[in-house]
């Protein structure tokens, strides 16, 4: 070999010396749980009985290191975590319009408020002929939602038939719209003027729509209100407290304490717009987090009478963590919350003041059986028509004679507040709630 050739091998040799040296002091390098994840990573990729990537790999590990904390921690992943942002910011992307049966049959129950389908100009009772030139009866409801989902970049057209027979070409764009969570407000007693609306979930925009809900109600004279807190999970706790800050003018809402310093939210005088106001809250098992935080605001404050069965037992406050290079989110156990006289309302510690067996205690204990929570719950779940819909949804129905909106099913628990709001306590002794208070 001529001393070139020498050379040349010479320097391979150096070269991979130097590269495998590299390699040993990262891998020297990395903290001892890093260099385990990669073993063990190593090991499952090169021996389970599918090709696996380290990204699936590595979505696993994260999913299963956060759920081990405790009940509420999470990862959430590329996919996951834009469920999550539509939870919390209260907004998804789409057309907005809630259908009469299925999507495929194209009868427009209502378009949400402020939504690209209403903008588009689709009316209550339309019916959706075509989509794009070619006939509704001709797509699946994947299709649809696949052709909507695309007109945020390329409008679709749509012909559709009102309920005066006239036809309309219409352009629509899907956009992002709110989702509802103040839901199926209205009056429940005329004559008494008892108002209700529901509230499903905490979002950030939950005390907007919670303010013109209470609006809509004051126009038809409402004197009382009912606030539905059951099969509410809770959400964004700031929109919580915002409610809280409407009914009690002074004083703690709820303080949160973990690793540092105790946070004390408090009341805002000058959001404090209906002091005084005669209120029942309901709430049941599934009535959890920022839920028991308002309920319990408002019961430590005496600001309204809770009623119900006991609610979830959830005291511990996550704090959620966007990572954008990977477009995922992490949600962490942070801190455990308080209520004004410092109870803890969760069930599964030993925090202090924590109860351990359920959540808030109502004032009022009223028990559905299981049949009648299901229906509550699955009515309470679905969209209400928006307050402007409503009026035109009534002239519908009188058209047709038939009842267009889920009706609301037999509630014992609504009942009870009804009651209580008409100055009696339910059950056999019927008494005044003045009188008693």
């Amino acid at each position: 070999m001529n001393a070139a050739g020498r050379t040349f091998l010479l320097g391979l040799g150096a070269g991979l010396a130097l590269a495998t040296l590299a390699f040993e002091f990262r891998t020297e390098g990395l903290e001892p749980d890093l260099q385990h994840y990669r073993s063990v990573r190593d090991f499952a990729r090169e021996s389970f009985v599918r090709e696996v990537s380290n990204q699936e790999l590595l979505d696993n590990a994260l999913h299963g290191m956060l759920a081990g904390l405790d009940p509420y921690s999470r990862y959430y992943d590329r996919d996951e975590s834009d469920s999550v942002a539509r939870e919390t910011v209260g907004r998804y992307v789409g057309m907005g319009v809630v259908f009469r049966g299925s999507i495929t049959d194209g009868i427009v129950l209502f378009p949400l408020a402020d939504s690209p389908g209403k903008r588009a100009g689709l009316r209550v009772g339309d019916r959706l002929l075509s989509l794009d030139g070619r006939p509704l009866a001709e797509y699946s409801e994947a299709q649809i939602r696949v052709l909507i989902e695309a007109s945020e970049s390329v409008p679709v057209s749509m012909l559709v038939k009102g309920r005066d027979g006239e036809q309309r070409e219409l352009k629509l764009r899907a956009e992002s719209v709110v989702n509802p969570t103040v839901r199926h407000t209205r009056m429940l007693d005329e004559e008494r003027g008892i108002g209700y609306t529901s509230i499903l979930s905490f979002s950030q925009e939950t005390p907007r729509e919670f303010d013109e809900a209470f609006q809509y109600l004051a126009r038809r004279n409402m004197r009382a209100l009912v606030v539905d807190l059951r099969s509410n999970y809770g959400g964004v706790l700031e929109s919580a407290v915002a409610i809280a800050q409407r009914f009690i003018d002074e004083g703690v809402i709820v303080s949160t304490e973990g690793r540092g310093q105790p946070v004390v939210l408090s009341s805002e005088p000058a959001e404090a717009l209906h002091v005084g106001f005669p209120l029942v809250v309901l709430v049941d098992g599934d009535s959890a987090s920022a839920s028991e935080v308002l309920a319990g605001a408002l019961q430590d404050h005496r600001a309204a009478i809770i009623t119900g069965s006991p609610s979830y037992g959830k005291g511990m406050v996550q704090t959620i963590r966007r990572f954008e290079e990977a477009g995922a989110r992490a949600k962490v156990t942070s801190s455990y919350y308080y209520s004004p006289t410092h109870r803890n309302f969760e069930r599964s510690s030993h925090a202090d003041g924590a109860d351990g067996e359920h959540g808030i205690y109502p004032d009022l204990v009223i028990e559905a059986d299981d049949g009648e929570r299901r229906r509550v719950h699955a009515f309470l779940e679905a969209y209400g028509a928006p307050l402007e819909a409503l009026e035109e949804l009534a002239r519908w129905e009188a058209e047709i004679g038939e009842t267009l909106d889920n009706p609301p099913p037999a509630d014992g628990q609504l009942a009870a507040a009804v009651a209580l709001l008409s100055g009696h306590r339910p059950g056999p002794y019927a008494v005044s709630l003045q009188a008693e208070r």
